[in-house]
């Protein structure tokens, strides 16, 4: 009886270490596979706020929540079991879905861009209308906000697939799950450690410590030049990451020419002495944006040729 006792502690100690030894390899894979797509998670985090930007306080975490969520919903409930079932029976169709997205992040980008340079100088001059975000417009930038993270978000979770790829399905899905809750919960945290970092320095300010009260001042005093610099960082993040992936996907899909081109202009660079990798990076970086400007500023120019694409973007705020 004993020996069986004791026979039986030690078939359940090896299926215990052998499911530590799972734990581990899932924590680790998921590591990686977040590792992996850490350049878009730091565009996501450039881009969100500016979808706050010019909000009342009161409604920042409100909003910035709400985006969370569609971000999450986004990754586990369209995102994640689309690309199991797409990696699994049609994984030739991934590329051509990533390219379609990529295409928006351009136009979205390109359409930024031109409103910021091509308005008139009469309007340059005014100084810009102080608004009142009511109900109306706040789903609007919640939902535009939840939109360019559906792109970026599909980007993200499909990188951190490929890393996996070679897991069977059970681990593979864990491994995609955790990666989803924890690129979310890191980027709208750190989101709204930002846009609320000047309430953070008004708190500051009012302490009896004078160094105190300095580091609260420099911090209202720098929020809105970070929040506009934020904004250039996620616009250009857009065409960037937009124009990476179709820059990528032409090669993948056979039409090498593009692909060929830029990765000659980063071998000449690559071999420079101690700053060559940064230099091809910066080469195939400049090369994306200008890429996902040219097919952006194209789709505006269709886009506002079309009836659907024609009409004011901005007809809910008010």
């Amino acid at each position: 009886m004993s020996a069986g006792l004791f026979a039986l502690l030690d078939d359940v100690a090896v299926l215990a270490r052998l499911a530590a030894a799972s734990v581990d390899d899932i924590g680790a894979a998921a590591g990686r596979a977040t590792a992996k797509a850490a350049g878009v998670v730091i565009d996501d985090t450039a881009v969100t706020p500016q979808y706050v930007h010019g909000v009342a306080a009161e409604r920042e975490l409100p909003m910035i929540k709400r985006i969370a969520i569609g971000s999450l919903r986004n990754k586990i409930v369209f995102i994640l079991p689309a690309a199991l079932l797409l990696s699994q029976f049609a994984p030739w169709l991934l590329t051509p879905i990533l390219m379609l997205g990529a295409t928006y992040l351009c136009y979205e980008g390109a359409e930024k861009v031109l409103t910021k340079f091509l308005r008139h100088d009469a309007d340059k001059a005014q100084p810009a209308p102080v608004v009142t975000v009511g109900p109306d417009a706040e789903r609007y930038m919640v939902t535009g906000a939840i939109r360019t993270d559906f792109i970026l978000s599909a980007e993200i979770m499909v990188i951190a697939l490929n890393e996996v790829a070679d897991q069977s399905f059970l681990p593979r899905l864990i491994i995609m799950l955790v990666v989803a809750v924890a690129i979310t919960l890191a980027v709208y945290g750190v989101v709204a450690g930002i846009v609320k970092m000047d309430d953070i320095g008004l708190s500051l300010a009012q302490r009896s410590s004078k160094f105190v009260k300095k580091v609260g001042r420099g911090l209202v005093a720098g929020m809105p030049r970070l929040l506009s610099a934020l904004s250039v960082v996620g616009t250009v993040a857009m065409l960037w990451v937009g124009g990476h992936i179709l820059l990528v996907g032409t090669g993948e899909l056979g039409w090498q020419g593009l692909y060929a081109l830029v990765h000659h202009a980063e071998g000449l660079v690559h071999h420079i002495a101690g700053v060559g990798g940064m230099l091809a990076w910066l080469v195939n970086t400049a090369a994306s944006a200008v890429i996902g400007l040219i097919v952006g500023t194209v789709v505006v120019a269709v886009m506002h040729v079309l009836p659907f694409g024609s009409k004011d973007k901005h007809t809910a705020t008010g």
